[in-house]
């Protein structure tokens, strides 16, 4: 619900100043105002970069064009307000149309001028976009939705779905924000999970969550874990430990693992239902921070493009999508690098 809509301007004497207001009181008096002007003005109206945003662009333009803003502009009793001009509407009967529109249905048309008119839109709700996007889906959309299977990264999908990545960057955004995916992180057996508190309710399995993990995760419906082998394979994960490392304990300890589930299937579960959550692995050059902290150029011409990636802001998984590389390429390059003895620290997090 949009609880109000101002016009405010600069000048030079007065400052940041409101000129239109839509309900009226909503700034300006103290004992009735929603806002206080003083506390937002600064925000509001920063000194750079302009804040630029689909209504005031809508604005601007129409004082470039015939002067619509500041020739409704009139000095009254030491303040700023608007006075009707023949023909047009006040910006204070703009923003009412704005807000009272957009509120009821979502979008509005604004009058401009006689012949002229500005249409403004407010973000439709989850459920109409998704319909709206449904009956307007192309043909772009239907192959990448076709290649989503929950193996597939969003490179392997766009080749396979012959679209750039780009595009299908976008078109997943979409349905990220329809809420009709879920995004994971990729799953690798060199990857590191640990427990969240949820893994509770796994253990007391609430809703039935251990049988629900059973028939998503197990290979043979015949031969299904018990639960308790299913909890206890939940529990072990923990921080430093890959999924590799993982399967070997369990099998030094007498449970083929790998035998009985799909260890990416069972994975993907237990982060989905909030049991697990993705360590993620990165790398630190202690002589690469401080050149960069020193404001040094540590990046040399035909040097290691691995290099960037050594400032501990860079987790594996975005160094193996970006430079093309396994885990274990990636720790070869990284022991290669001419660097002193014990430059890099690997952390997880």
């Amino acid at each position: 619900m949009i609880q109000g809509i101002f016009y405010a301007r600069f000048f030079p004497k007065e400052g940041p100043t409101i000129v239109s207001q839509s309900p009226a009181g909503l700034m300006g008096n103290p004992k009735t105002s929603t806002l206080d002007f003083d506390v937002l003005r600064a925000y509001i109206i920063p000194a750079s970069p302009l804040v630029v945003r689909r209504l005031a662009v809508t604005f601007a333009e129409m004082e470039v064009q015939d002067g619509y803003l500041s020739g409704q502009e009139v000095e009254i009793d030491g303040g700023w307000g608007v006075v009707e001009t023949k023909g047009r509407r006040t910006v204070s009967g703009l923003l009412e149309i704005v807000r009272e529109d957009l509120n009821n249905y979502g979008e509005c048309m604004i009058p401009v001028a006689a012949f002229r008119s500005q249409r403004l839109a407010r973000p439709r709700r989850q459920d109409e976009a998704l319909r709206h996007r449904r009956r307007h889906m192309g043909p772009d959309d239907a192959k990448i939705i076709a290649q989503i299977d929950g193996a597939s990264d969003v490179r392997r999908i766009a080749f396979l779905a012959d679209v750039s990545i780009d595009l299908a960057k976008t078109a997943l955004r979409h349905l990220l924000y329809y809420d009709t995916i879920l995004l994971l992180d990729m799953f690798f057996f060199s990857s590191c999970y640990a427990p969240r508190p949820g893994i509770a309710d796994f253990v007391a399995n609430v809703d039935g969550m251990v049988d629900e993990c059973a028939a998503y995760a197990c290979i043979h419906s015949r031969q299904r874990l018990s639960t308790f082998h299913l909890v206890r394979l939940m529990t072990s994960f923990c921080v430093g430990k890959s999924v590799i490392e993982w399967l070997k304990a369990h099998h030094d300890a007498g449970l083929d693992v790998l035998r009985y589930v799909d260890v990416r299937r069972f994975v993907q579960f237990g982060v989905i239902k909030g049991c697990l959550y993705r360590v993620h692995k990165y790398v630190v050059s202690k002589q690469y921070v401080a050149a960069l902290a020193s404001g040094q150029s540590a990046s040399r011409p035909g040097g290691d493009p691995l290099q960037k990636y050594t400032d501990g802001n860079h987790c594996f998984d975005q160094i193996i999508t970006e430079l093309n590389l396994t885990d274990e390429e990636i720790t070869e390059k990284l022991k290669s690098l001419p660097l002193p003895a014990g430059d890099l620290t690997v952390f997880y997090r």
